[in-house]
């Protein structure tokens, strides 16, 4: 430090913290070898606490206002000092500025899961995160404990501390709680409270802190059981997979402008009736009468042939015949269209294959002089 800034500091009788940092909770004043001067003025900000420590040992705590220093308002300083009529200038004392604001954008989270015995799912571990505010509470507590000879503390220097604080009080509290894992987005608001509280029985005696407010943002399970969750709860959506898949089935088969143009909408529709019957009938297969007694058991019955269709570069299959058969008589399907079946060597075109050359029409004949 040169000499101007010695003159400087010694002329200078104003103390005072111009604080425009959110950040910083603690910031002792910068004075050339801590003398102040008799009759300094001390302005303490709303927000503010200012703490005069001699030889390290806390003396006087001035609240927000404007005080001129003299030994009538700094009688622990003067005990210390061993005044008894009065001080002469200047004299050393480091002054402790402490913000007693509320701090807040401060995070938590678990850097690594927590484990928790749930009823659903047995053993499981358990993410989470969320924020905080934090406000000093004692100051002396807090320049004991936390401060030291620093000269300054900032909230980046004690979120290890407070991370470690918050998620150990979540641990217990999960313990505590015995909330199932499904449950816990249910509870946020209550667990953080009930947080909240835990945190601060464990900071305010030993550190001087207080944390006015806690949230749980969120509290997440690992992704493969996520997973899992998401396909059980499309499951119970589906209800029915048989069902489900055939109407993707013929949805797929119905959309304008899908695979097969033409003959896929024919064949979606054909698909759609079938699908409004069966359920119509409540999904069950027709029975036939059952035999008399005594007589020889029916024999199985046959099974309807399934077919493939080829038109326009587009092959679909196998289809129901009576779908097919549909789809040709709403010319859907056209003469020249291949179909196949088992049994069948080759494919075959529909004006050549009886079952479904049956259901071509037929144009009429011109009228009479035309």
């Amino acid at each position: 430090m040169g000499l101007f800034d010695r003159l400087r500091g010694e002329l200078v009788d104003i103390i005072e913290w111009v604080d425009d940092d959110r950040h910083t909770l603690v910031w002792r004043f910068p004075r050339y070898r801590n003398e102040i001067k008799n009759g300094a003025q001390l302005i303490v900000r709303p927000g503010q606490t200012a703490v005069f420590i001699s030889n390290g040992r806390i003396a006087d705590v001035f609240e927000p206002g404007h005080y001129t220093l003299d030994t009538d308002n700094l009688p622990l300083l003067s005990t210390l000092q061993g005044w008894k009529h009065g001080f002469e200038s200047p004299f050393k004392s480091e002054v402790y500025f402490v913000s007693t604001r509320t701090l807040s954008e401060l995070k938590w989270g678990t850097p690594n899961p927590i484990m928790l015995r749930d009823d659903d799912f047995g053993p499981v571990r358990l993410r989470a995160f969320g924020t905080y505010t934090l406000r000093a509470l004692d100051p002396q507590v807090l320049l004991k404990e936390l401060v030291g000879t620093d000269s300054a503390l900032e909230t980046g220097e004690i979120e290890e501390l407070m991370r470690g604080v918050v998620v150990s009080a979540f641990a217990d509290l999960l313990g505590e709680s015995k909330i199932a894992a499904l449950d816990l987005a249910a509870n946020y608001k209550e667990l953080g409270d009930d947080l909240a509280r835990l945190v601060n029985e464990r900071i305010d005696d030993e550190y001087g802190l207080e944390v006015p407010q806690l949230y749980i943002i969120n509290v997440s399970l690992p992704e493969s059981v996520e997973k899992a969750l998401d396909a059980r709860s499309s499951m119970g959506v589906i209800g029915d997979l048989g069902r489900y898949q055939q109407f993707q089935l013929g949805n797929a088969l119905g959309q304008e402008g899908g695979p097969g143009g033409a003959m896929g909408e024919g064949l979606g529709m054909g698909l759609g009736f079938q699908m409004a019957n069966q359920m119509a009938r409540g999904g069950q297969p027709q029975m036939t009468a059952a035999p008399q007694a005594g007589g020889p058991p029916p024999p199985p019955l046959p099974s309807a042939p399934m077919w493939h269709v080829s038109a326009n570069g587009q092959t679909r299959g196998p289809l129901p015949q009576s779908q097919l058969e549909h789809a040709v008589r709403a010319g859907q399907v056209g003469p020249d269209a291949l179909v196949w079946t088992a049994g069948m060597p080759v494919w075959e075109s529909v004006s050549r294959t009886p079952v479904f050359a049956s259901q071509l029409g037929s144009s009429p004949p011109p009228l009479p002089g035309g």
